[in-house]
């Protein structure tokens, strides 16, 4: 829906409703989740009365998580020092770490003593975030958070002076040409003295706040890759609860930036998922593809052979260089999690990263709320980060990513010696740092310079296609509403990204979303299959001519994943 379209609306149905709140916080998350927590944690401590809600576009809290996931508790242990005793699903330590160098057929193993620190797991979990964020909004909602499930946050607001003063939910029960059915509901305004952004990797509300506040002014450009995961039961004989298997080389080619994991969770179950940069250069590349070809290998078969897949999902993901963190705080509001991009991408661990970062934003917030301010900046939320172990971690791993843009060679040499070699010398964080000069979507070549890649056909029993994969994602969508995957210009797609391109928005999406089919008079056109979307983003972030653009549907829309 345009935003003209959405003002006719406001001013045939409109005003809105409207509840006020001391906080407002959009993404029911690990990021946002810890936010609202240690809120009204310290709120009790202080003898203060703080009101909090938390919107979460999913049908149900954990409804749209995907992760990994192997957890470092550091953060939530600051956050519930008793999880263990209230029950958080953090069931499986880590047994042990096999990181492996791929070849079509073979792979070689890493001796634990060459092993790099951001490679280790001693200490860590195995779990599945979406159950430890389902957990985390019980005791939320235990502390006194309203969360509303299923109510997505489409549009910030703002006050006189340019202040973000809350957001407005969707409105629900418009049609697909933009106009309300017989089931519209009109949205609702949710206001707060301050609203905080937790909506994961490239949130499409902290992307429009970014832009308007200039956040990024000075920074590299951010970095994401694409991250395509399934969960599979397999036969108790193979299970290994706890050990953590991640790969490198194959099926990648030494141009792009990839890998595997493989993790054993408890009851004979297995997570495995591939990770792609999207800086990827060949635009007939399909991380889909390159995800099923991988567990082919006979190092990844052997874990799942004969098992069921039960799961599948994808995410973009940031890539979390310090250099390309954006400024966090604005007139009104906060950045928390990945919707600034605070992830380790080297240890490919966020939650805790997520959590720490929520609970500093909290303690800036109780502040300010106890001091009477409103709307302002929260600068003791980015000092906070200054002097956190977060900023030394992300500090220690600044330049992974950006290491591997130089080829892989030159990407694991540097790996090998800034996270091994230099902490045997005493040095925790490099002398040196890298810098990003493109965004991700600048880096695809013209088809014509890229050779074309034929994948194998899926055999339906360790490799799938999307449609099957979709389905098991429960992704459901509202079929009578306009598309949340939205063009700037109609004629693009065809015009440049297929002339130019081979239509790479076919092949860079994991749900088949697009695909180019033929009118009856035998031209090319894009269909949009918004119902298969599974929010991932890759497309907002991968498109070479940034034509698309990702808004909020309906909420409650999307998938619903189960123990992913």
């Amino acid at each position: 829906m345009t935003s003209s379209q959405n003002q006719s609306i406001l001013e045939q149905y409109g005003p809105r409703d409207s509840m006020e709140y001391d906080v407002v916080i959009v993404g029911g998350g690990p990021g946002g989740l810890a936010t609202a927590i240690h809120l009204k944690q310290l709120a009790a401590d202080r003898g203060m009365d703080i009101s909090v809600c938390l919107l979460e576009k999913g049908s149900e809290p954990g409804a749209h998580i995907l992760s990994g996931a192997v957890m470092d508790p550091r953060a939530i242990t600051e956050l519930f020092p008793n999880w263990k005793e209230l029950g958080a699903p953090l069931n499986q330590p880590v047994t042990g770490d096999d990181v492996l160098f791929l070849s079509e057929t073979g792979a070689t193993r890493t001796p634990d003593w060459l092993v790099p620190r951001n490679f280790h797991n001693d200490g860590c979990y195995v779990i599945s975030l979406s159950n430890v964020v389902k957990w985390m909004a019980q005791q939320a909602e235990s502390l006194g958070v309203e969360i509303f499930p299923g109510f997505a946050a489409a549009e910030v607001l703002y006050d006189e002076q340019g202040r973000v003063k809350g957001v407005a939910t969707g409105n629900m029960g418009i049609g697909k040409d933009g106009q309300p059915t017989d089931h519209f509901q009109l949205g609702m305004e949710l206001l707060g003295k301050y609203t905080i952004f937790a909506e994961g990797a490239r949130g499409h509300l902290g992307k429009e706040l970014i832009a308007k506040f200039k956040l990024t002014d000075g920074k590299d450009p951010q970095s994401y890759a694409i991250g395509i995961k399934e969960l599979w039961e397999i036969d108790p004989a193979k299970a290994r609860p706890g050990l953590v298997v991640h790969t490198a080389g194959w099926p990648m080619t030494d141009d792009t930036f990839g890998g595997g994991f493989l993790y054993h969770l408890e009851d004979n179950k297995v997570t495995l998922g591939f990770v792609i940069g999207l800086d990827y250069q060949n635009p007939y590349m399909s991380p889909f593809e390159e995800m099923q070809r991988w567990k082919t290998h006979p190092s990844i078969r052997a874990h799942i052979e004969g098992g069921k897949r039960i799961g599948y999902g994808a995410r973009a993901i940031n890539n979390g260089t310090p250099q390309a963190l954006p400024k966090t705080v604005f007139p009104g509001g906060a950045l928390v999690g990945c919707d600034a991009g605070f992830l380790n991408a080297a240890r490919i661990k966020g939650s805790h990263a997520a959590i720490k970062s929520g609970m500093m934003c909290a303690e800036a917030l109780a502040d300010a709320l106890k001091a009477g301010r409103a709307q302002d900046e929260l600068a003791a939320f980015p000092a906070a980060f200054e002097k956190s172990w977060l900023k030394e971690e992300l500090d220690q791993t600044r330049n992974f990513k950006l290491w591997f843009k130089k080829g892989k060679l030159v990407g694991n040499l540097m790996t090998g010696i800034e996270q091994w070699l230099l902490p045997k010398l005493g040095v925790q964080s490099p002398p040196w740092t890298l810098h990003a000069v493109k965004p991700d979507h600048a880096y695809l070549k013209p088809a014509s310079q890229c050779p074309k890649i034929d994948y194998p056909k899926p055999d339906g029993k360790l490799s799938f296609d999307r449609l099957s994969s979709v389905f098991i994602s429960n992704t459901n969508h509202e079929e009578n509403q306009p598309a949340h995957l939205t063009l700037k210009d109609e004629a693009v797609p065809v015009a440049v990204n297929l002339v130019t391109y081979a239509g790479p928005e076919s092949r860079y999406c994991p749900a088949g979303v697009y695909e180019f089919v033929k009118t009856d008079a035998g031209e090319d056109r894009l269909q949009i299959n918004a119902q298969n979307c599974v929010h991932c983003k890759t497309c907002d972030i991968k498109d070479p001519t940034q034509n698309i653009v990702w808004v909020t549907p309906e909420g409650g829309g999307g998938p619903n994943y189960s123990g992913m």
